[in-house]
């Protein structure tokens, strides 16, 4: 019997990146590990940092595209226009924070400033959202860090496995 395929989204969040003014090299990352580990990309964009388009996103890819997660890249941290963790916010329903514990806890052991990151999760409806940091670098180290525990996570959250107690 086959594992079953997870249908995902990945949003990055960048002004220049939305301008075309910007390569999305985290966005690229996090495709090819979610595709690596077996999930289907099925929606990919770049949005500005704009906390009404974002939202909007977001609640489409879940409520319209049905999709089971969505990972965004960039607007984590501190500057004026780091907007992602509130957008987020505003769409989920229930907060996942052991995922973005477990990044930052990770990031911490290469640099002090991964404890800079505003990054959340949650989920809303059947739909697992994850921020992960705009660099390329940082997509990587934090994916690695949640892919072993996302397909477990993603059965229990669709309904397609069994619960994690026993």
């Amino acid at each position: 019997m086959s594992e079953e395929t997870y249908k995902a989204g990945v949003l990055t969040i960048s002004d220049k990146g939305a301008k075309g003014e910007r390569e999305d090299r985290s966005g690229d990352a996090a495709k090819a590990l979610l595709e690596e580990s077996g999930l289907t990309v099925e929606k990919r964009d770049v949005c500005p940092d704009e906390l009404e388009r974002v939202s909007e996103t977001l609640s489409a890819w879940c409520d319209l595209h049905r999709l089971d997660l969505i990972v965004t890249t960039g607007g984590t941290g501190f500057a004026e226009r780091d907007i992602t963790p509130e957008a987020t916010l505003k769409v989920v329903r229930k907060n996942a924070p052991g995922l973005s514990e477990a990044m930052r806890q990770k990031g911490l052991e290469k640099t002090p400033r991964a404890m800079l990151s505003r990054g959340v999760s949650g989920i809303r409806g059947k739909t697992l959202i994850i921020n992960l940091p705009g660099s390329e670098k940082g997509v990587r180290e934090s994916l690695e860090t949640v892919l072993p525990v996302l397909r477990h996570g993603l059965e229990i959250l669709t309904g397609r496995g069994g619960e994690c107690g026993g």
